[in-house]
């Protein structure tokens, strides 16, 4: 954990002072991390934050390059993994349970993004109204409300 956080950092240092390719760089170590870690984090609840947070960081930053299609792949990137992670029994209970209460705050930023910048083929296919992968009603279960994070990135 202490190793993506000094990198989360140093991308967010990058990020503040406009070094938008070393900011990048540092994201996408931090991602990295993140996901060879995921599921063997001790503290559940971490290793899908560092999830999460990785994510929406590359997010911001291609937004910043004016790059919104990029930007939306992330979002989607994220939300479609902790979905996955929701419904498969075969990943540890506080695992699932510490996807199923981040992804109100995915999805919560995939609704934005999509008003703010309209749509794109994979947010179409994530959030679309035609029964695919995602699942509205999952969504809005009471245990997704349980415990919020905060999340302090840029």
């Amino acid at each position: 954990m202490e190793q993506w956080k000094r990198t989360i950092l140093s991308g967010n240092s990058y990020f503040n002072r406009g070094e938008l390719i070393d900011a990048r760089e540092q994201y996408l170590q931090a991602l990295a991390l993140a996901q060879v870690l995921f599921d063997r984090w001790a503290v559940a609840d971490e290793a899908v934050a560092a999830f999460v947070i990785s994510h929406h960081n590359l997010a911001d930053l291609h937004l910043s390059l004016n790059q919104p299609e990029e930007s939306a792949e992330y979002l989607c990137a994220v939300h479609q993994r902790l979905l996955q992670v929701i419904q498969d029994p075969q990943m540890a209970p506080d695992l699932r349970r510490a996807a199923l209460r981040h992804s109100n705050k995915t999805y919560s930023e995939l609704l934005g993004f999509v008003s703010q910048y309209g749509e794109y083929p994979r947010t179409q296919r994530l959030l679309g109204n035609s029964g695919g992968e995602h699942s509205r009603s999952a969504l809005q279960h009471p245990a997704v409300y349980a415990g919020t994070h905060s999340y302090g990135v840029h």
